[in-house]
């Protein structure tokens, strides 16, 4: 993405996102980029995925040829999303062994009941997954943000017991709808999820936007609250960038400074996504990777 130069760029940030020039200055990157830091760290090859999401489109069209570019492009892993196109568990773990890509992660809906949750532990374990995570949760109940809450305590200590970690992943509302008394469902899911049992998944840019859609003067910093005042431990990041307007980028190309987040809290597994890619999706998957392996922070 191409900025403009000097004030105008600091009045365009100011007007799309809302904030003061300070804010702006402290969220940009090229803020970041002046201040002197030792930016020593970097991504192991081995932690970068992509959640195939962002691919769909050409998944819809061709499932092999995709997974085929994503692996040539480098990606040792993906999150898995919108089913197995056919393939059963076992089939699909061949394929993807073929192409020497693992599914560590998937995007799977709380279970409809027992049978349900078995179906996919079973699935999760054969594909040799590290994580279950649930997408997307809304609602202005607070009864029913509890009641998921349960059900996801459920759902984890069955996933423990057969060694796997479940995980939430957030978007923007669950820091903003009120549920009476000032609380949020965001209050009600990091009290209420047993942190021994349930991790949490981190949209970057949800969690920005969340920030944003709040009035708060530093998206980054609000982001970077959620993770550390929450009893769950954070373990995974979805990386997705966000344009002057509020619309998602490829990562890399947008307003946030990943770096600041990144050099504050490490995960285990960094994660492609982008929802309506720049270009095409395998554009981005190719702008998300070589971005994450040339990140310093």
């Amino acid at each position: 993405m191409c900025y403009g130069y000097g004030p105008s760029r600091r009045s365009l940030l100011a007007a799309g996102l809302g904030l003061g020039a300070a804010a702006v200055a402290a969220a940009s990157p090229a803020a970041a980029a002046a201040t002197p830091h030792p930016r020593k760290h970097h991504i192991p090859a081995d932690q970068i995925s992509i959640q195939l999401w962002t691919v769909r489109d050409d998944l819809s069209q061709n499932y092999d040829a995709t997974l085929t570019y994503l692996s040539k492009i480098g990606y040792p892993k993906v999150e898995l999303a919108l089913g197995y196109f056919g393939r059963t568990a076992r089939q699909l773990r061949r394929f993807l062994d073929g192409l020497d890509i693992r599914a560590t992660s998937s995007h799977d809906d709380l279970s409809a009941d027992d049978a349900a949750l078995e179906t996919k532990i079973s699935n999760a374990r054969t594909l040799g997954q590290s994580f279950i995570v649930v997408p997307y949760l809304n609602s202005t109940s607070a009864d029913q943000w509890k009641a998921w809450a349960e059900r996801m305590n459920v759902e984890a200590a069955a996933a423990r017991s057969a060694g796997l970690r479940y995980g939430y992943h957030n978007h923007a509302h669950e820091f903003t709808i009120d549920l009476g008394g000032g609380k949020t469902p965001w209050d009600i899911l990091t009290a209420e999820l047993d942190p021994r049992l349930v991790h949490l998944e981190i949209d970057i840019y949800w969690a920005v936007t969340g920030g944003i859609n709040r009035g708060v003067a530093d998206p980054v910093r609000f982001t970077l609250d959620v993770i550390r005042r929450a009893p769950q431990r954070v373990l995974q990041f979805h990386v997705k960038d966000r344009d002057l307007s509020g619309d998602m980028a490829d990562p890399g190309t947008g307003i946030i400074d990943f770096g600041r987040i990144f050099d504050a809290h490490r995960v285990v597994e960094y994660i492609v996504e982008n929802d309506t890619p720049d270009v095409t999706p395998r554009r981005t998957a190719e702008v998300g990777y070589r971005y994450l392996r040339k990140a310093r922070f």
